[in-house]
């Protein structure tokens, strides 16, 4: 196979990933004559990760936070668009590989974003289920769905426990909207779909390794977030660890144990780089070093945004966080830059400016931390609400976020309750379960 990329004049950018960072700065690109754009991304769309455990959960279909890259970019002579997997990346040929073939580059950047961090806990590895891909959003849901239709047909207490109950490690606005969210089916909808399931013995544990919930916010937001989880019936534990976890029992490091199924891991991330940089240009996180111009440290025409790079500004002694909006400034300020470049024009400095944070914890119930102002509560909530449909990429995705958002809190109910498995054939049946196998026979050793 071959990526069969033009050869131009233009000055080609082959950007890396499409979340928000890339498609920011692959969206600016796109309008300067001076560039060739090469987009690759492992899927076709482009993915709103905020809202992958509303997916997960039920509360909306996985098309509503996707959208084609083709159709975000129109008819542009000047971008190509690869779906693929990138294997890694030769600076001194100034060239990646990928499972097309060789793409060469002027300017290559890094917009690879970050992965679940497991710590090295090959159990929980082996055994937690992971959100941070629609793939292991949509996997989850089917996963939680079909555990409530097992309970019904056994017939053990602690058989029942097992699948009904569920833990979240980790205690940011993942863990905590999942929590919020999981308490609010086990109230309103659940016993509805499930009237033979007693849901007063469903448990759900949040473990949080640090002091606080929601760590970057105010200490309003942190406490009014425990308070909501609290009245929801989550049990939340704060400076605790889990320890282990081999598909039946969590272990936490105090020697307690909880009995579940069940355990759900959003607990951190580690930067996704491409193989074949330099170890020295890594730093705390395992993110790439980057100047303020987003240069990757002593590789030159290597650039870095988002998740995956870690830039130090005086206020961001230990980087920027890895949510949405730096990533989108610094898409926005590399695109400037870019430009400067060719035109061998002094270069901007991306000086990152909080927007502030927010997260909901419930129905109706929000945490918003603005730069300006700290609010909780219902009128948060509608804030939240209006922030995360306009960050949504496609006016008609909005359109049916909004309509399922409207519908859900006038009524309680959805229909998108539903486990749905992709039909594969034997072969490739077979060759996954042999690979199944094969990676589980050292850790039988």
């Amino acid at each position: 196979m071959n990526p069969n990329i033009p050869k131009t004049d233009l000055k080609r950018v082959v950007i890396v990933g499409a979340g928000f960072g890339g498609l920011k700065l692959a969206r600016k690109l796109v309008g300067m004559p001076e560039f060739q754009i090469v987009l690759i991304n492992k899927n076709n769309f482009h993915e709103f990760q905020p809202l992958y455990y509303q997916v997960a959960t039920a509360g909306l279909e996985a098309n509503s936070i996707l959208f084609p890259l083709r159709a975000a970019f129109g008819d542009r002579k000047n971008l190509h668009i690869r779906v693929t997997n990138v294997t890694g990346v030769r600076p001194a040929d100034k060239a990646i590989d990928t499972e097309l073939g060789p793409i060469e580059y002027d300017y290559l950047v890094m917009a690879t974003g970050a992965d679940s961090n497991f710590f090295n806990q090959q159990n929980i590895i082996n055994n937690a289920m992971p959100m941070k891909s629609i793939g292991e959003a949509i996997a989850l849901r089917n996963r939680m769905l079909q555990n409530f239709e097992d309970a019904l047909s056994v017939e053990t207490l602690d058989e029942k426990e097992g699948f009904m109950d569920v833990v979240v490690v980790g205690g940011g606005p993942t863990g905590v909207e999942l929590c919020g969210t999981l308490a609010e089916m086990r109230r309103t909808v659940l016993p509805r779909d499930y009237p033979e399931l007693d849901f007063r013995m469903m448990d759900i544990h949040l473990i949080e390794s640090g002091g606080e919930l929601l760590g970057p916010m105010s200490p309003e937001s942190q406490q009014h977030a425990l308070k909501y989880l609290q009245d929801l019936g989550v049990h939340v534990r704060l400076n605790t660890r889990v320890q282990d976890f081999d598909g039946r029992i969590v272990t936490i490091n105090d020697g307690t144990t909880l009995r579940t199924n069940n355990l759900i891991w959003a607990a951190g991330v580690k930067a996704s780089v491409l193989a074949g940089l330099p170890s020295e240009v890594l730093g705390r996180g395992g993110r790439v070093l980057v100047d303020r111009y987003s240069r990757v440290k002593d590789v030159p025409d290597v650039f870095a945004i988002g998740d995956v790079a870690l830039m130090v500004e005086d206020k961001w002694p230990n980087g920027h966080p890895q949510v949405a909006q730096p990533a989108i400034q610094q898409g926005k300020q590399l695109a400037k830059n870019l430009r400067h470049l060719v035109r061998n024009e002094q270069l901007e400095e991306f000086t990152y400016k909080d927007l502030g944070s927010m997260a909901t914890i419930g129905r109706g119930l929000a945490v918003v931390d603005l730069p300006f102002w700290k609010f909780q509560g219902f009128f948060a909530w509608l804030t939240w609400l209006f922030v995360h449909l306009m960050a949504i990429v496609g006016v008609k995705n909005r359109l049916f976020i909004f309509i399922n958002w409207m519908t859900n809190y006038l009524t309680y109910k959805n229909d998108l309750r539903l486990i749905i498995r992709p039909k594969l054939p034997k072969n490739v049946m077979a060759a996954m379960e042999e690979e199944m196998t094969n990676h589980a026979e050292p850790n039988k050793a």
